[in-house]
């Protein structure tokens, strides 16, 4: 071994593998195994459906307030970092493993962006829904490596969207499904989703639950200040998403369904002992059904977060301590989050081999099955 190996073992250090994988080196060089960098919220668009947004919006969009507004405030801005981002969600090869690359990232786990084709009316959604996949099918095929990926399903109409789930997944080999929260003010606690998990739940695939604006009902109060976007309202409405399963008994009726959400928990690993408390407090008072377990438990036994777009080691730390590292992933949240910084805190991390590495490799590739 050549002293400069010998130096990188002794303190630790990481040594580069082919792919941009890392070995991250311990004091006992036998302890010592690959690393792969998996990023696990990663977006891209077809035209088509950026087509059927434009139309969306061309006919008034009466009932999305909220992507009319977003599509105002940053889709339509004519910034060369807007014109970046709309560049790189519609590529589909070569750009992004260039990306890939440049970041050390070894495998991205794409989805369609958001709102996905929850703004459209049913039939055209299921359409577009169907073509999306057999491109990112097709996207995955050319490059197995670099590339696996979420099926795109049309909650409007949930049958159909079971159905799509299940031809994306056993006919495509996609690895689950996004649904960006609420489909037109509509949750997914409704007794009419059911078929959708239920289908999850039977194949064994997650469901990726992602941020969009408020719901119709919630935006007013989120308008000012543009509090309505990344910064406070997208992870407010999907916060809020995600306990209404949990108090919906959903987890009790499936138990083994999994669900994921970006931004570490999107707030909620912060709150749980509180939520906890008046769990507890509101079935005594009758106002809450009783359910198998706390509140907590399901997120931290349904859930997994995800580090897309929260590379505060702060943040990080609280999450791993709260969920354990068996329960986070990593991820950039491309192309809106590019990912240097990510990487980079994630590499320079304290919290150790094991849990490093379930972070960026083992947590994925045993949730997406990879």
């Amino acid at each position: 071994m050549d002293m400069t190996r010998r130096t990188l073992l002794m303190a630790g250090a990481a040594l580069p593998l082919a792919s941009g994988a890392v070995r991250f080196a311990d004091a006992n060089e036998a302890s010592m195994r690959p690393m792969r960098r998996i990023a696990v919220e990663e977006h891209f668009t077809i035209p088509e459906l950026t087509a059927a947004w434009r139309g969306v919006i061309q006919a008034g969009a009466a009932d999305e307030p909220g992507f009319r507004l977003l599509v105002e405030t940053v889709y339509s801005n004519p910034t060369p970092a807007m014109a970046l981002i709309n560049k790189r969600l519609a590529d589909m090869g070569d750009d992004r493993i260039q990306y890939l690359d440049k970041m050390g990232i070894d495998l991205q786990v794409v989805m369609i962006a958001a709102p996905g084709v929850q703004v459209l009316q049913a039939a055209e959604a299921k359409n577009i829904a169907r073509l999306a996949n057999d491109r990112l099918a097709e996207m995955i095929g050319l490059h197995p490596q670099r590339f696996a990926g979420l099926a795109t399903i049309a909650p409007q109409d949930p049958a159909a969207a079971a159905v799509e789930l299940h031809r994306a997944v056993k006919t495509l080999g996609l690895r689950g499904a996004i649904i960006h929260s609420h489909t037109k003010g509509e949750y997914l606690d409704q007794e009419k989703f059911f078929p959708i998990f239920e289908a999850a739940a039977a194949l064994q695939v997650p469901i990726y639950l992602h941020p969009r604006e408020p719901s119709p009902d919630m935006l007013k109060a989120y308008l000012d200040y543009y509090l309505f976007f990344a910064g406070w309202g997208f992870a407010a409405e999907t916060g809020l998403h995600a306990m209404r399963l949990i108090f919906s008994g959903l987890f009790d009726k499936l138990p083994t369904l999994q669900i994921v959400i970006g931004h570490l928990g999107e707030g909620i690993p912060y709150w749980l002992e509180r939520v906890d408390y008046y769990q507890q407090f509101l079935i005594e008072s009758g106002k809450q059904k009783q359910m198998r377990k706390p509140a907590s438990a399901y997120f931290k036994d349904n859930f997994t977060v995800t580090t897309s777009g929260m590379n505060s080691p702060v943040a990080i730390d609280h999450a791993l301590k709260v969920l354990g590292a068996d329960r986070i992933m990593f991820a950039v949240d491309y192309p809106y989050t590019y990912g240097d910084k990510d990487v980079a805190v994630m590499n320079g991390s304290t919290i150790g081999h094991g849990a490093k590495q379930k972070i960026f490799q083992t947590n994925a590739e045993r949730l997406f099955k990879l």
